[in-house]
C-alpha cells in the first residue's frame, strides 16, 4: 500500500482519544497545522521514546500553530494508562480496526525475525491549515522525530 501523497486532501476521520471523547481531523482545518503520526503500540520502549520528545516539545509545536494527534491500534484503555505513565500533553487516537491507520497507507506488511505480519508502519503527515498533506515522513525515527517534523514545520509552513 502506498502512503498519501502531498497536495493531496488529508482523509478524514473521527476516532476516540484517551478520554473517550470523539476527535475529528475536520475540526482542526481552517486553523491550525496536524502533525498526524501513526506509531505500533503505546508503552514500548520505541514508541514511549517518540512520543516524550513530542511531549517535551509541545510548546514549539504551539508556537507553529500545529497539534499533534498520535494514532495507534491501541485501545482507549491502553492510551490512558500511556497517557498517564509518560505525562503525555498531545491528543492520543485509539483506530482499533485500522481503518484511519489504511487510509494513509500506514498499515502494510512488516518483517520481524523472519516473520512476516501485517502492521503500522511508523511515519508521520504533515497536514496544512487547508487540510491539504503537505509533507510525508514515511520513516520517522523515534528519537529525532519531534526535531525532524518541527524543522520541516519552520521551514515550510
Amino acid at each position: 500500500m502506498a502512503f498519501s501523497e502531498v497536495g493531496t486532501p488529508a482523509s478524514d476521520f473521527s476516532l476516540f482519544n484517551q478520554r473517550g471523547e470523539k476527535v475529528s481531523l475536520a475540526d482542526f482545518r481552517g486553523f491550525k497545522n496536524v502533525l498526524l503520526y501513526f506509531y505500533p503500540k503505546a508503552m514500548t520502549p520505541g514508541c514511549t521514546v517518540q512520543a516524550c520528545g513530542i511531549r517535551d516539545s509541545k510548546d514549539q509545536f504551539a508556537k507553529l500553530d500545529t497539534v499533534v494527534m498520535a494514532v495507534s491500534p491501541d485501545s482507549v484503555d491502553r492510551l490512558v494508562k500511556f497517557e498517564d505513565k509518560q505525562e503525555l500533553n498531545f491528543t492520543l487516537l485509539s483506530d482499533e480496526d485500522h481503518q484511519v491507520t489504511e487510509s494513509y497507507g500506514a498499515w502494510d506488511m512488516k518483517k520481524f525475525m523472519g516473520r512476516e505480519y501485517m502492521g503500522v508502519l511508523r511515519s508521520s503527515f504533515v497536514i496544512g491549515k487547508d487540510g491539504l498533506i503537505k509533507h510525508v515522513m514515511a520513516k520517522v525515527k523515534t528519537k529525532t522525530h519531534h526535531d525532524d517534523a518541527l524543522a520541516w514545520i519552520k521551514e515550510n509552513l
